[in-house]
């Protein structure tokens, strides 16, 4: 490869690297505390927040209109004067500067358009901010704090739960695991607990990480709680009054945690429940409120199976569940005597269907009908959590302290800064003007390192900042044994371009063995160890490849450099050694 090409991959890999590494960057460094705490809460609390902001924006700037209909909108409102431009537009109406917040206000056709634009504008700055949290290097709880636990699922009390309803056994504990990684998702998703990782380990443990602070007590009350699902019936009429308050009273109907403000606005014997559908992400999506009994019509603990299966005449999805014999006696009564309400199943507090009764049900078989087959296989789901219930205990716990997480983190950086610092210092000292290639090729190192981490998501620990630390002192042995070459060379008379082309040539396969038989160790290592011993392998591999790449390109490309452009005759790569 020539020098021109060597020069144009080597500025083409760091511009990756800094792609790579900008949402690290972006969140470490230009998110303020209050917005990472907003990205790294629930998303629905997210969307409670947003919503609630939003209705306290519009109210601030409907009182300032009323207050003075000259005030002209605030320059840090430039997101406004965008949809601004756009309303105007596409009603082919004439956009004046100064903007004035009345004209602002009226480009929008309703108050609930206003309030939906101002909070999407909220959703997608946390959103966007949360995005950058997903795609930067993390701290691992060693350095961030937080706590591990190890559940463990009882997946014979599942089997012993199915009495005499045939199954497949292996079948049955796989759904079973997968409705247990999932309803433990849901729970700590909805306690707004942050970033959590929840993974199965072997065949019936599940393991969580949950970086910053918490509470042991609250986790174990969450991992072991039971999923609740039960039937109720709606009240359509007080849904109704509801919803029409609810659009004309968007700020003060609920709070900022999503609370009713007034009860007095449906009836005592009723509750307020949001109304969700899973969305292509399988993550929940609101679509509204409805009004429903505080008394259970049937509790989930009744079903004994569920499947998605098709209407005899149209095709068409459907939802087949089945009763047990008690169940099938309590649903058959409350449903004949409930023709043409409508009667809704409700998981974990969220309305998640909503069916009109057309006749009494009876025999225990149930058939939900009205939607396509992905709404019909998320119905499915929840109707799980209650047949396909998993008793959950936690096995084991370690909580590490946020004080120890910073210390780690303090010795962590100053090991590499020192280690750094002194390699650099031997280099200058003993290999004189070549130790700047060799210093210069150490920082790109890291910068490299980083970037990879950034852009595989990967998790920093303390055994990875061990891996940093031994790839500083592997590159710059890469750097030793070309420079020794080289000054083999020069003692033997030969001129600075030959001395340096032989030497890396000659040193070559020499560096590529050691570091290709470190990668083969670095790959079984992550292959077949775990946790602290697999960060090492993976930031050893890494440092493999980085090592090569500043070694044999970014140092070789500045001796070059140097030669050809500057003009150097001599080289100063030691004592003695012109």
């Amino acid at each position: 490869m020539n020098k021109k090409s060597r020069l144009i991959t080597i500025l083409a890999v760091l511009a990756v690297c800094f792609a790579f590494l900008w949402p690290t960057i972006s969140w470490y460094a230009r998110t303020p505390k209050e917005d990472q705490a907003l990205a790294l809460s629930s998303l629905e609390s997210i969307k409670d927040y947003s919503s609630f902001k939003a209705a306290s924006d519009v109210k601030a700037m409907v009182a300032a209109v009323k207050a003075d209909p000259e005030t002209l909108v605030a320059a840090d409102q430039e997101w406004l004067k965008a949809q601004v431009k756009k309303n105007y537009k596409l009603e082919n109406k004439k956009y004046s500067e100064p903007l004035k917040l009345n004209d602002a206000l009226n480009s929008f056709s309703s108050k609930t358009e206003l309030v939906n634009f101002v909070e999407g504008v909220y959703r997608k700055k946390i959103l966007k901010n949360k995005d950058f949290y997903k795609n930067s290097v993390k701290l691992g709880l060693d350095l961030s704090g937080g706590m591990n636990v190890i559940v463990k699922a009882d997946l014979d009390a599942v089997i012993a739960n199915q009495g005499d309803t045939p199954f497949v056994e292996e079948t049955l504990k796989t759904e079973a695991m997968a409705q247990a990684v999932e309803t433990l998702s849901n729970r700590i998703d909805r306690f707004g607990l942050s970033s959590p990782t929840i993974r199965q380990q072997g065949e019936d443990r599940i393991y969580i990480e949950l970086p910053g602070s918490a509470e042991a007590d609250q986790i174990n009350s969450i991992i072991q709680g039971r999923g609740i699902l039960n039937f109720r019936l709606v009240d359509n009429e007080a849904t109704q009054a509801f919803t029409t308050y609810y659009y004309n009273h968007l700020d003060s109907t609920f709070d900022s945690k999503g609370r009713l403000i007034d009860s007095s606005v449906i009836p005592e014997d009723c509750v307020v429940m949001g109304y969700y559908t899973t969305d292509a992400y399988g993550l929940d999506q609101r679509e509204g409120y409805l009004v429903v009994k505080k008394e259970i019509a049937l509790d989930g603990k009744h079903i004994k199976s569920a499947e998605v299966g098709a209407e005899d005449l149209t095709g068409k999805p459907q939802v087949n569940f089945v009763l047990d014999s008690e169940g099938a006696e309590i649903f058959g009564t409350f449903t004949g005597n409930h023709v043409g309400e409508s009667l809704c199943i409700i998981s974990d507090d969220k309305v998640k269907s909503n069916a009109r009764i057309q006749t009494a049900i009876t025999g225990g078989r149930v058939a939900i009908t009205g939607f396509g087959i992905q709404e019909a296989q998320n119905l499915r789901k929840v109707l799980q959590t209650a047949w396909l219930d998993v008793p959950l205990s936690v096995e084991s716990q370690q909580v590490i302290g946020a004080s120890l997480g910073d210390q780690a983190i303090k010795q962590g950086l100053l090991a590499i800064a020192v280690g750094l610092i002194a390699i650099m210092i031997f280099m200058l000292v003993w290999y004189q003007g070549a130790g700047v290639n060799a210093c210069v090729a150490q920082v790109l190192n890291l910068y490299i390192m980083f970037s990879i981490l950034s852009a595989l998501n990967l998790t920093v620990t303390l055994p990875m900042i061990a891996g940093m630390i031994l790839t500083i002192g592997m590159a710059v042995d890469a750097n030793v044994i070309i420079f020794e070459r080289i000054k083999e060379e020069r003692r033997l008379g030969k001129d600075r371009a030959s001395s340096m082309n032989t030497g890396f040539n000659n040193a070559f396969w020499a560096i590529m063995d050691s570091n290709i038989t470190t990668f083969i160790a670095a790959i079984f290592m992550s292959q077949l160890g775990t946790g602290s011993v697999q960060g090492f392998a993976y930031s050893l591999a890494i440092g493999v490849v980085s090592t090569l790449f500043t070694t044999l390109f970014v140092s070789r490309l500045m001796f070059d450099f140097q030669t050809e452009v500057v003009g150097k005759k001599n080289i100063s790569i030691g004592w003695g050694i012109k």
